[in-house]
């Protein structure tokens, strides 16, 4: 077998795995794979090198991954009225499994995500480093962000007895140069002491909204494992992110992040560090020594949030 068949029979796979989590009502397992399978298709689509797909069969894939995601929105957002039902998923199918013959219209009217290179951790130190700007940026009224590609939020993990659900709330990030930052969001991830993920990584929405020397999100972020079940040593790392057009990609322009001793009553406010990313929290070093952070409200604990009863507490941070 061929490697592009080979990759097209992985693509299949899990294609059907996702609709079988679905299909079974495991909602957050489904999301993953969803989301697994889009960025893969994304990745082939915004790849420059010599492929053995063609233009038009790349359309397809973006539009494919375009599909996944709108599924993905619709399994998070229960209030959706213009959700993207597991039957219309379904009818994907058969592209997926012929790509390379399928020569039909596409049969939803999407456009496949906007071609934007997003970098693995680590491969922006080969780039050259953006430059700082001092001029003045941002102040004056606020400005809104249009509405762009909803993110990759998981829901809520099943309340279990004795076991703790966290969700964190993102507020707002101090930036001097926040009103040039374009299409921001955070990337949210746990990793242990190693630097290696715990949970499935999750990116916000775009911000909602950039004011002054402020960024604000104003977004639940729900932590994918009970605290009681996350290791010694355990942090979540917050990622902020921006669309640098000169470049062509999705740039890291600092990170943050929170060890579960910080945990606790009372507002949050995390330094922040330059990039790239130091996962093993071995060489950081501090953004600026001007008082910018990353704004997290304090912890709530309320049985409203909490079906499970008494044994099992939410903390909103």
């Amino acid at each position: 077998m061929s490697d592009v068949n080979k990759t097209i029979q992985k693509w299949h796979a899990s294609f059907t795995k996702g609709t079988d989590f679905d299909s079974w009502g495991q909602l957050v397992e489904a999301i993953d794979e969803y989301q697994i399978l889009a960025r893969q298709l994304q990745k082939e689509v915004q790849s420059t090198n010599p492929s053995d797909f063609t233009e038009d069969q790349k359309k397809t894939l973006g539009k494919f991954a375009t599909c996944l995601e709108m599924r993905s929105s619709a399994l998070q957002c229960t209030q959706s009225q213009e959700e993207f039902k597991l039957e219309d998923l379904k009818k994907l199918e058969i592209i997926i499994k012929s790509i390379l013959t399928y020569n039909k219209d596409f049969p939803f009217d999407v456009q496949p995500v906007p071609l934007r290179r997003i970098l693995a951790p680590g491969e922006e130190e080969n780039l050259e480093v953006e430059e700082e700007e001092d001029a003045a940026t941002g102040a004056g009224s606020p400005e809104s962000f249009p509405n762009r590609v909803p993110g990759t939020l998981l829901p809520r993990l099943p309340s279990e007895p004795r076991m703790s659900l966290l969700t964190i709330k993102i507020d707002k990030i101090g930036l001097k140069d926040a009103g040039q930052c374009i299409d921001p969001y955070m990337t949210v991830s746990v990793k242990d002491l190693s630097g290696i993920d715990l949970n499935p990584v999750q990116d916000t929405p775009v911000a909602t909204r950039k004011e002054d020397t402020y960024i604000h999100f104003s977004v639940d972020i729900e932590i994918q494992r009970h605290i009681e079940r996350l290791p010694k040593g355990a942090a979540i790392f917050f990622e902020f992110k921006h669309y640098k057009p000169k470049k062509g990609f999705t740039s890291t322009k600092c990170f943050a992040f929170m060890e579960m001793d910080e945990i606790k009553p009372g507002p949050i406010v995390i330094e922040l560090y330059k990039k790239p990313t130091d996962f093993k929290r071995k060489k950081l070093q501090l953004l600026t020594k001007k008082p910018l952070y990353l704004h997290l409200p304090p912890p709530l604990t309320s049985a409203i949030l909490n079906p499970a009863g008494p044994n099992a507490t939410t903390s909103t941070l």
